[in-house]
């Protein structure tokens, strides 16, 4: 949960930065009526193309600025995981919950960080961003997939094993560092 927080506080930053830049690029009158007007006046009369075409191109790059935001939210998320089960073994919702990833391998993280992004962030992302396209009916059905991705890779941890699809996938787990500590600290107590 921690470290989903975090990927929700990155995205309602993300989210807050491209409105800002679409505000701007509907905002700034001087360059869109310097584009209508050329629009206008190349458009050998046709007016209603001249405003459709400056209508297009505005909403083109809105719709852009949002695969942006959509991408860069994947991007770091899978950074996130994959710097922080590398480095240290453990993210930072694990380190504050006195978990961590094992065996720790960059190769394992790395596996391990592609499957909790697609979980958690990347395929909703493709969804929205099927939605922002009007592609409404395929962005449900990705909607749906996301669902069960992430059901999928949730649920197996509250079984016996306690292991997601991203522990199997990438042939690792989830430990108690406590619990690790404890089991050492015995051993060498009782040698």
């Amino acid at each position: 949960m921690i470290d989903f927080a975090l990927v929700v506080a990155l995205a309602s930053l993300l989210a807050v930065l491209t409105f800002n830049r679409v505000s701007a690029l509907v905002t700034d009158v001087p360059e869109l009526a310097a584009r209508g007007g050329f629009d206008l006046l190349t458009a050998r009369g046709d007016v209603l193309d001249a405003s459709a075409g400056l209508g297009t191109s505005l909403w083109d790059k809105s719709v852009g600025y949002v695969q942006q935001a959509f991408g860069l939210l994947v991007v770091a998320a899978f950074l996130y995981q994959w710097a922080c089960l590398a480095l240290a073994g453990r993210t930072a919702g694990k380190a504050l919950t006195g978990l961590k990833v094992v065996p720790r391998t960059p190769r394992r993280a790395a596996l391990r960080a592609a499957v909790t992004t697609a979980t958690d962030v990347a395929v909703y992302a493709v969804a929205c961003v099927l939605l922002v396209e009007g592609e409404i009916v395929l962005s449900v059905l990705v909607w749906l997939a996301a669902v069960v991705l992430f059901l999928l890779n949730a649920l197996p941890v509250l079984g016996g094993r306690r292991r997601s699809l991203a522990d199997r996938v990438a042939g690792t787990s989830v430990a108690s560092v406590e619990l690790s500590r404890f089991a050492a600290t015995r051993r060498v107590t009782t040698s």
